[in-house]
């Protein structure tokens, strides 16, 4: 039988989904035409036509992304019987560029807007997504069927969405590269969605090369062509108050630091964040939930099917509690029914406080001291899963960008006790080239000093 590159990779991958996934969990659903799809993008390459760089490599998409007549669940089974009849303009991207869609990956349910009590990487379509270094470990959340499909091998893409930390996290505690993009770069429409403000689909893949083909596939930039252009003289702050919450994250932190500094960049250390600091984490929340609460509406009623509201979300996991809501309640959706819209005082002041504590301090930040990026310890290392009492809170790097809407990229460093660390680097919007190009410098240091991370062992146990 004639057989291709395209057919050669997915037969594979689809054997390793079926050999590995039951133990994390991470794809939800396969294509069944993949093979198929192969078989097409094989021939065209035959005959001498190449969509795009990427053209016939498989990847899995987030399962909060549309996809025609395949399973696009948020993780919830209000969604499962509903397939949508088109793709999310991003997955026609993904397509026109030659790309195989393997399948879905599981979620957090929502994308982790359900309840204040949740547990990262479960959903009542898609069971709990356990992480790869360690299956007792939580793979964070929500993108973490991504991330812990990459970090299996399973696809050497995959596409994520972030509001705020839904890429960061998974990638952190993974061990792939992670971007969330500048909010507006990737369409959004055709995605589950949270915050117009903050929402951003973007790339996990187990290089920054990799992350950076995928994006110019996802964006239409051209980030992959200037990756090797060298960072001397680039200048990166150190926002010592986004630190210490971990030893081991930092101790991978100071150790990007100096390989970005021994690849040319320049320190500027001892910078602080003092309004993100001080910003009232109910801000956050308001403004999400204002918008959640629209978004949403929009989305579902477009989509069609008997879930055209928030409130019929609510009303079906009231209806089927049994499976939706076994660990956790559903506390933030039914706190975002009760707001008053994009006019009330209470969304306006979130808005103001938002700002200022990120697209205002961001730039004040960046402008001020002629940062080309900031750095910070993204995660503290995967910490046990626990559906009884929820995700635990350890950290992390992503809200100043969330909150500006800028672009932040994860990059591990190391091993810590066999759980991967990493660093995020977050800079002005648009700033993806420039984050890229530290990311690979960071890469290529860490490669030189000690290899490329371990792949994952699946332990039950660390």
């Amino acid at each position: 039988m004639s057989t291709g590159p395209a057919q050669d990779e997915v037969r594979r991958l689809l054997g390793l989904v079926e050999e590995i996934d039951p133990q994390i969990r991470a794809v939800d659903a396969v294509n069944p035409h993949a093979l198929a799809e192969a078989e097409t993008l094989d021939r065209e390459a035959e005959a001498g036509h190449r969509r795009s760089p990427l053209h016939g490599r498989a990847i899995l998409v987030k399962d909060n992304v549309d996809t025609a007549g395949l399973a696009s669940t948020a993780g919830s089974l209000a969604l499962a019987d509903a397939p949508p009849d088109r793709d999310a303009p991003l997955v026609r991207r993904l397509r026109e560029a030659g790309m195989v869609l393997l399948g879905k990956t599981n979620l957090s349910e929502w994308a982790n807007i359900r309840d204040e009590h949740s547990t990262s990487g479960w959903s009542a379509y898609g069971g709990l997504t356990r992480n790869p270094y360690a299956l007792n470990r939580t793979a964070w959340g929500s993108s973490s069927g991504s991330g812990a499909a990459v970090a299996a091998r399973l696809a050497a893409y995959a596409v994520g969405t972030e509001t705020d930390g839904s890429i960061t996290a998974p990638a952190a505690a993974c061990g792939v590269v992670g971007l969330k993009p500048t909010v507006g770069l990737v369409p959004t429409e055709g995605v589950v969605p949270i915050s117009w403000s903050q929402d951003a689909p973007g790339p996990m893949a187990l290089t920054v090369a990799d992350a950076a083909a995928l994006l110019d596939v996802m964006a239409g930039t051209s980030a992959a062509d200037d990756l090797e252009a060298g960072v001397r003289g680039r200048r990166i702050g150190v926002p010592r108050d986004l630190w210490r919450y971990s030893p081991a994250a930092d101790a991978a932190s100071e150790r990007a630091l100096s390989l970005l500094s021994q690849a040319g960049a320049e320190i500027v250390d001892g910078l602080a964040l003092p309004t993100l600091k001080d910003l009232d984490d109910s801000m956050e929340i308001t403004l999400m939930l204002v918008e959640l609460k629209i978004g949403l509406g929009k989305y579902l009623e477009a989509r069609g099917g008997e879930v055209r509201s928030l409130a019929d979300v609510v009303a079906f996991n009231q209806e089927h509690a049994d499976a939706e809501l076994p660990w956790f309640g559903q506390g933030l959706l039914e706190k975002a029914l009760e707001t008053e819209g994009v006019a009330s005082s209470a969304y306006l002041e979130a808005v103001d406080h938002c700002t200022a504590a990120g697209l205002a301090e961001l730039d004040r930040t960046v402008g001020e001291h002629h940062l080309d990026a900031l750095l910070a310890p993204a995660m503290a290392p995967a910490p046990p899963i626990d559906l009884v009492n929820g995700d635990p809170h350890t950290g992390g790097a992503s809200s100043s960008s969330a909150l500006a809407g800028a672009p932040i990229l994860t990059v591990p460093v190391e091993l810590s006790h066999g759980l991967p660390v990493a660093v995020s680097m977050w800079g002005a919007r648009g700033s993806e080239a420039t984050l890229l190009q530290l990311g690979r410098a960071l890469e290529a240091g860490r490669d030189a000093s000690s290899g490329p991370l371990a792949e994952p062992t699946f332990p039950a146990w660390i």
